[in-house]
């Protein structure tokens, strides 16, 4: 393995914390990748990584390195494409993560892009889980929500306005709600990031303070696809983008209730982290991403 491949390998370890996951990550056997750091440290003369049996860790030296090392692979990936002008000369893999709403929406314009650039390989993540965008190797993410990471560069794209909606099954059994009132005969399902915390309840804007209203409920998800489907069965009411069910309200499988008493908009934006070189084929997939994602958002 050459030096090149080498400081890739230390940095895939130092971010996954494991020889294991690094050596998955890029197709290597795990003593491939193990080799690879002990030739890296014999020939820096110094060690890179503590290890131990659950997991290796930075040394101060091996901080250093690894922050100059992402440096340098970043220049040196940006130095491959820079005479490059043509489209089809852009190749590569491409990791990406998003929820598996928006990415129904981008798997659906994905051909295109592929189509202008035939060299390029997408790895596409679809979880509701927050990835680690450093840790796990992604060059960029699309988050919906609010936003904690403050050591990703963020870049805003608009904001999904939000639809109460409910299966015309569910109507006809529970009736249409006319007021905030009449949601305490009203199920809700409930949508929280991890299992066990306790929902809000539904949610509206009075002026520019948002409130809940708590409701009873029979079901608790921590996906958005089981959160649609569990509306489409009729099992409660759903506050949802409306980008994302509006196909359905238009086929009468779900019906707008409420549309007075409107969620929060969600702000949509697009991470990735702070390098000082981004690659040529980053940059065209996510001005290409912007593209398909921007028509369907409020900019409000």
């Amino acid at each position: 393995m050459n030096r090149i491949e080498a400081m890739h390998t230390f940095v895939r370890v130092a971010e996954l914390t494991s020889f294991t996951k690094a050596a998955d990550s890029l197709g290597l056997p795990k003593a491939s990748a193990s080799t690879a750091v002990q030739q890296l440290e014999a020939q820096l003369g110094t060690q890179l990584l503590h290890r131990t049996t659950r997991k290796v860790q930075l040394t101060q030296d091996g901080q250093r390195y690894y922050e100059r090392c992402k440096d340098v692979l970043a220049d040196l990936d940006e130095l491959g494409s820079m005479f490059q002008q043509a489209p089809q000369t852009l190749s590569g893999r491409l990791r990406v993560d998003m929820n598996s709403g928006v990415a129904r929406r981008v798997l659906a314009q994905l051909p295109h892009f592929l189509r202008e650039h035939p060299h390029i390989q997408v790895e596409l993540s679809c979880t509701d889980r927050r990835v680690d965008v450093v840790a796990e190797g992604f060059d960029c993410v699309v988050r919906v929500g609010t936003l904690t990471d403050s050591s990703l560069i963020v870049r805003s794209l608009g904001h999904y306005r939000i639809a109460n909606c409910a299966s015309p099954a569910y109507l006809q059994q529970h009736g249409v709600p006319q007021t905030l009132e009449d949601l305490a005969h009203h199920h809700l399902i409930h949508y929280v990031s991890t299992l066990g915390q306790r929902p809000p309840g539904f949610e509206y804007m009075d002026g520019s303070a948002c409130r809940y209203v708590t409701m009873q409920g029979v079901l608790t998800v921590n996906s958005i696809e089981a959160y649609e489907s569990g509306c489409l069965a009729g099992l409660g009411i759903v506050q949802s983008p409306r980008a994302g069910v509006l196909h359905l309200i238009k086929a009468g499988q779900l019906v707008e209730v409420l549309p007075q008493y409107h969620a929060e908009p969600m702000p949509v934006s697009l991470l990735y982290a702070q390098r000082r070189n981004i690659s040529a084929r980053v940059q065209v997939f996510m001005a290409w991403l912007t593209s398909v994602l921007v028509p369907y958002l409020d900019h409000a």
